[in-house]
């Protein structure tokens, strides 16, 4: 498909709710909605917020392209499109124009617009105070999660908080990355002490302050602030609430979503709204409440496979057997690949792939039990699983390691380990130094997160790139890295943002 038209953060034909301050325009049209006539109800309140939660839902974020974008880069995904932008992303050699910037940078500003006015405006609505507080808090989380997004996939960002009062408003310049991790922590923080626990009946998936500690916990641990970050997480153990799922794949299905083990997931459903992809545009009550990582994701004849898993993480899930001698049960859970009794869309494995049995696709996110032929109506209804309670145990682990307390970083790396049945760790490897801690936890991390967008964040922030041992390591992993250029461990600001808005400067490395 193409775009039909660019849209920066000036172009508001994005977003749900525009106003014009009146020096800009004389003219009016009273039937529509504006900032000023808008936010007077605790209705208006509530839609307002909804708002937000619809830039989780465009092309640009998670219908396809922010999972591509998360995926990508990393050494457990390697990129199998003929379409240039998506290979392009996976060898590091995406130009600056790309659609794939473009989009993501216009769907996440465009949530961070919806935050700002919910928030700026939220305040002046009498309603009940508790319901203030939710709207509240979700606002603010929403707006951290906007933000963390796109500190990370550009690094040198406009930091926005309040919304446009004026032309120059459109105009922001480029903030230190510093400036806005304390803004999406702050965020976060306080959003955390204004949700609930958790949400009931039409409710349920909507931020809740599990989600939040979550969330301000990885934004400190990507920071290196280990004390803190261990702190909100165990605040997120304390709540009592999470769990592992018994069964891995549970948590990747339609029939558990919203478990015990997710903390925030993105909420898609096939019987919600209508039947039009939403690109990027705005919204219209046709728009269908899908996904399309299933179509994007999938196997040969069933889908699109514009993306395989490496035949390194293939290999990393059997360096270890069960305590019962068998394989790593999340590898099936993960990946089709040639394996006894293996059956996709109600076929079977060896039947469909005869020619080629060394072929392997993801399996994660996809409906081969369903009962539904293939993936080709784009409509996938799973929910994207953002964060999950083995993330947090791992996280922790990881905090407690760089601490100095790496016993006790043991039990938390087991609790996951113990659902994939794999062998006690003080015992196959008792006594590890931090460093040795820190290369078991980038591999069970590997394994708990493969393609789920986890990797590549990992791998930045632990400073492989800059490694040129742990660089080298990379490029045995997947050749893809053989592209890497110092500075394009960020994507490139898009070039039409820089054509709009002069006081940007592009990133290094383009």
């Amino acid at each position: 498909m193409k775009i039909k038209k660019y849209i920066t953060i000036a172009a508001v034909t994005l977003l749900l709710f525009t106003g014009c301050n009146s020096d800009w325009l004389q003219l009016s049209n009273p039937n529509q909605q504006t900032t000023d006539t808008f936010w007077k109800t605790k209705d208006d309140a509530v839609k307002g917020i909804n708002a937000i939660y619809q830039s989780l839902y465009y092309d640009g974020s998670y219908l396809r392209f922010c999972q591509l974008a998360l995926d990508l880069r990393a050494d457990d995904i390697v990129g199998d499109s003929p379409w240039d932008v998506m290979h392009n992303t996976g060898a590091f050699s995406l130009p600056n124009n790309a659609i794939m910037q473009e989009w993501l940078w216009v769907v996440f500003y465009g949530g961070v617009y919806r935050a700002n006015q919910a928030i700026a405006n939220i305040d002046k609505i009498d309603m009940d105070q508790t319901l203030k507080n939710r709207l509240k808090g979700e606002a603010l989380f929403l707006r951290g999660l906007y933000y963390f997004h796109l500190i990370n996939f550009f690094n040198n960002i406009p930091l926005i908080t309040t919304p446009f009062e004026k032309a120059a408003d459109y105009y922001t310049p480029q903030s230190s990355p510093e400036a806005v991790w304390k803004q999406i922590i702050s965020d976060f923080d306080e959003a955390s002490k204004l949700l609930p626990v958790s949400y009931t009946g039409n409710d349920l998936g909507r931020a809740t302050k599990g989600a939040a500690l979550g969330y301000l916990g990885k934004s400190y641990l990507f920071n290196k602030r280990y004390t803190e970050a261990a702190a909100a997480f165990k605040s997120v153990m304390d709540l009592n609430v999470y769990g592992l799922m018994d069964n891995y794949r549970d948590n990747f299905t339609e029939k558990y979503e919203n478990n015990k083990e997710s903390l925030f997931e993105v909420q898609f459903s096939r019987d919600a709204g209508g039947t039009v992809l939403g690109w990027v545009d705005a919204p219209g009550p046709d728009w269908s409440k899908t996904t399309a990582r299933a179509i994007t994701y999938g196997p040969e004849n069933f889908g699109f496979s514009d993306v395989i898993p490496s035949r390194w993480i293939f290999n990393e899930f059997q360096v270890e057997k069960t305590v019962d001698g068998n394989a790593d049960p999340r590898l099936q859970a993960s990946m089709f690949y040639n394996y006894p009794g293996c059956t996709l869309y109600g076929k079977s494995f060896q039947d469909v792939y005869a020619n080629d049995l060394t072929k392997i696709f993801p399996r994660k996110y996809e409906n081969d039990d369903s009962g539904r032929p293939d993936e080709f109506d784009w409509r996938s209804g799973i929910n994207e699983r953002l964060m999950r309670y083995s993330d947090i145990l791992l996280m922790y682990a990881e905090c407690l390691n760089e601490l100095g307390r790496t016993s006790e970083a043991y039990d938390y790396v087991q609790q996951v380990r113990d659902r994939a049945k794999l062998p006690d760790l003080k015992t196959t490897k008792p006594g590890m130094s931090k460093e040795q801690m820190r290369d078991q936890l980038a591999h069970e991390r590997a394994l708990e997160f493969c393609f789920e967008g986890h990797r590549f964040d990992d791998i930045r922030r632990w400073g492989w790139l800059q490694d040129p041992q742990k660089l080298s390591e990379l490029k045995q992993h997947d050749a893809e890295f053989n592209g890497y250029v110092p500075g394009r461990e960020y994507f490139s600001i898009p070039q039409h943002e820089i054509e709009t808005n002069k006081t940007l400067k592009q990133n290094t490395g383009y």
